[in-house]
């Protein structure tokens, strides 16, 4: 799965809204901090910069994924950390899994 597949796949699953513009726009306000969703937005750059990639269309995995976003999650598994937060982040990894459960699904279906 690419990154902007798996962005899609979290905008149209996630609880919360963090498309701003399709995944390339999303990546690029995520990036420059300009993103509608302070929080969305910097999980999206956070994944995308701590995954190694330098480019939207490169492959992703789960474990790239959710490794990706280890230090903002536990940050919010503070117990003094706003709850919004954790509950953002955690659905965001639970989209994560779903994305690639599905994604493998498909793959078997087809082989």
């Amino acid at each position: 799965m690419t990154f902007a597949e798996l962005i899609g796949y979290l905008g149209q699953h996630c609880k919360n809204d963090i498309m701003d513009g399709d995944a390339a726009e999303t990546l690029s306000k995520a990036q420059n901090k300009t993103h509608k969703n302070a929080l969305s937005g910097q999980v999206i750059a956070d994944m995308f910069a701590k995954s190694g990639l330098s480019d939207i269309d490169a492959e992703i995995n789960r474990a790239v994924a959710i490794n990706s976003i280890g230090p903002i999650r536990l940050f919010f598994m503070k117990d003094d950390a706003p709850v919004e937060g954790f509950r953002l982040v955690e659905d965001i990894v639970h989209k994560i899994d779903g994305a690639f459960n599905e994604e493998a699904l498909r793959l078997k279906a087809k082989g």
